[in-house]
């Protein structure tokens, strides 16, 4: 049976990033929950509670949700209607298919002054005679009741023939709380009966778990154990005991019941006994897979792609690697996928799947890289390749006609160098500072003496000036 659990709460908090104590509204429907407890603790700032299609059989542990405006309570075990007082912002109140036989409970709804919409339909109550009138009178702050709209003229007649309706009321309520209280009395009887038997079942001397022969001796341990584990004889015990609980599942459906809470709570009990009989014969015939082997005997590794993944490997001989492409799933997190390199082979785990892949040559693990592409998902493995190992044989030597090719291209290159002679090239000392003025005048470079060019009359372009003094 469930129960109301901080963490059943957070698993439904998830549109409030998993925060309780802020929670405005709470779905726990369909979670077989017998008692309500520590929501008014917890969740004090609820607006909206939804706990229908449950086991509740108690109003309880709500008062103190203030702020609580509807509360749906359908297909429960509930039996009175109470300890509502408290939530004073309520408006909206759903009782849907419960057990409400005492309808003048609803009398604490009083209090609930803010209450427009109440639904009682589906309860024993709303068979009563003079049930809507009743309901009508008690509750004048109402504006709907069991989806429909209240006039005003429907309540003024309701209140002045409440005092016949209430007489009513109180005759079937207690014609009501007889029945009930034999329902309930027959229901334990029951519950007391398959206990009983259940006992005198286990009790009950049959089979001891050993096997005779015709003269009735036991047979040796070692021909018993291994008759106990022919997969014929475990096969037909398994069929055996799911037919009888087919045919016990039949009978339970197939038996008449009342419609009481008990009755809901012996099939929801029911339910789980078959639910777990199925989940342990699917256990029994579930078979353990062999784990995949990876690396041989010999220590060869195999290849293998468990994950169905597409890859390629290239062999970067520019840039002396080997880099693998795997296609992983695009949106796959990235702390489900393991790498492991190795020299000779890699090995990449996907959600627990390996995918193994020998390498064309000896890579380095230390110096390897693993990203993931940010567009497509892809995991890209970098590894670098070993450098070459230097062997012990000598060099070959060069073909002679290679060698005179060579001393042929030198020459050529020397002949394109323009080669300069430097003057007097055994003077290689520094210059005396104190005479370089002299040095300057008297250079040991000989240099050819330009001829000076003199303007004549006859040049197109020469003009005598008497103004301009001769040149010296």
């Amino acid at each position: 049976m469930g129960r109301i659990t901080e963490d059943l709460i957070r698993r439904n908090a998830e549109h409030n990033d998993c925060v309780i104590f802020s929670l405005e509204e709470l779905s726990l429907h369909q979670q077989e929950i017998e008692r309500l407890e520590h929501i008014d603790k917890w969740c004090r700032d609820l607006k909206i509670l939804y706990l229908q299609n449950n086991l509740i059989g108690k109003i309880e542990n709500v008062s103190k949700l203030k702020k609580l405006e509807y509360l749906n309570l359908a297909l429960n075990n509930i039996e009175k209607v109470e300890n509502l007082e408290g939530c004073e912002g309520l408006t909206k109140l759903d009782l849907t298919i419960n057990f409400i036989g005492e309808l003048s409970s609803i009398k604490t709804l009083r209090h609930n002054i803010h209450l427009k919409e109440l639904f009682l339909m589906g309860n024993p109550c709303a068979d009563f005679d003079g049930y809507r009138q009743f309901v009508v009178a008690t509750l004048q702050q109402l504006k709907w009741l069991d989806g429909k709209e209240i006039e005003r003229s429907e309540r003024i007649q309701a209140l002045q023939n409440f005092p016949v309706i209430e007489q009513q009321i109180r005759e079937q309520e207690k014609a009501y709380c007889l029945k009930r209280a034999k329902d309930k009395e027959e229901a334990q009887r029951k519950l007391q009966e398959d206990a009983d038997e259940g006992k005198k079942e286990r009790s009950q001397p049959g089979f001891d778990g050993r096997w005779y022969t015709d003269i009735g001796a036991p047979l040796p341990s070692s021909v018993e154990s291994k008759d106990l584990q022919a997969p014929e004889i475990q096969e037909g015990e398994c069929n055996r005991k799911k037919v009888e609980d087919e045919e016990d599942d039949l009978e339970f459906w197939n038996k008449p019941s009342l419609f009481t809470p008990e009755s809901r709570l012996e099939t929801l009990r029911h339910m789980e006994k078959q639910r777990k009989a199925q989940e342990k014969l699917s256990d029994k015939k579930k078979k353990v897979k062999p784990a995949r082997t990876l690396i041989t005997e010999d220590g060869k590794a195999l290849n293998v792609n468990e994950p169905k993944l597409d890859f390629s490997l290239k062999d970067d001989e520019k840039r002396k690697q080997v880099v693998l492409d795997l296609a992983v799933y695009r949106y796959l997190d990235t702390s489900l996928i393991d790498v492991d390199v190795r020299p000779t082979y890699v090995r990449v785990l996907v959600k627990g799947k390996p995918f193994q892949l020998v390498l064309p040559a000896e890579v380095k693990p230390d110096s390897s890289s693993a990203k993931r592409s940010q567009t497509t998902g892809h995991l890209v493995i970098c590894m670098p390749k070993v450098d070459e190992v230097i062997t012990g044989c000598p060099p070959a030597s060069k073909p002679v006609a290679s060698t005179l090719d060579s001393s042929r291209e030198r020459k050529t290159e020397r002949s394109r160098h323009t080669e300069k002679l430097e003057v007097d090239p055994s003077k290689h000392s520094f210059p005396d500072v104190a005479n370089i003025v002299q040095e300057k005048k008297h250079t040991p470079r000989r240099v050819r003496s330009e001829p000076k060019i003199t303007p004549t009359e006859e040049d197109p372009d020469f003009e005598d000036n008497p103004e301009v003094p001769p040149l010296i």
